[in-house]
């Protein structure tokens, strides 16, 4: 979960689109990868509604976030000086379609980034998640961040076996039993 998406009133900087990128998943259409942009707000719409209760209350951790239009509208401005937003698109009858969102937010360390990762659940198991969180650390790696961590239930069995084959740490959460928390040092990745 990340907890603190660019506040509406913030002055957006430039869309990094170095970070463009397509790839053919498993099964299905070609997907793009690109970073997400105030635009994309009715299809980031589209895409939270879409998600069935269970993924809705794996990614908002038990539904403790309202996915309210204010909230969306900060989801899709993101602050790139700071942050990272990477949206998974398709197009379907030709109309693009968000299938997959994966972020992370800077903490104030400026050192650390906390990170989610959400795929809608038509396209899970088809290496997508995969694909787009292995570019999120590229990113962060890239942009000199020692660190990337994120919280996920417990019983989220899916993301704990993504985050196992990246690498990433896993520990239980401080605070919370429910929760576990996944850490991944960019230090000790080789280079791109």
């Amino acid at each position: 979960m990340v907890r603190n998406p660019a506040r509406q009133d913030q002055v957006l900087t430039r869309i990094p689109e170095e970070f463009d990128a397509s790839f053919q998943p498993v099964i299905g259409a070609p997907v793009t990868l690109r970073p997400l942009r105030p635009e994309d707000l009715d299809i980031e719409t589209a895409f939270v509604e879409g998600l069935s209760p269970e993924t809705r209350a794996s990614r908002l951790l038990g539904g403790a976030i309202r996915a309210t239009r204010e909230y969306l509208e900060r989801l899709t401005r993101v602050d790139y000086a700071r942050d990272m937003a990477l949206a998974a698109t398709v197009m379907l009858e030709g109309r693009e379609t968000l299938i997959g969102v994966a972020r992370y937010a800077l903490d104030a360390d400026g050192e650390s980034g906390e990170f989610a990762l959400v795929i809608a659940d038509a396209w899970q198991g088809r290496g997508i998640g995969r694909k787009m969180l292995e570019k999120l650390v590229a990113v962060a790696k890239r942009r000199g961040l020692r660190r990337i961590y994120g919280d996920t239930l417990s019983i989220n069995r899916p993301m704990l076996d993504l985050a196992k084959a990246l690498a990433f740490e896993l520990t239980r959460h401080p605070g919370d039993s429910s929760l576990t928390r996944v850490t991944l040092d960019l230090r000790k990745l080789g280079s791109e």
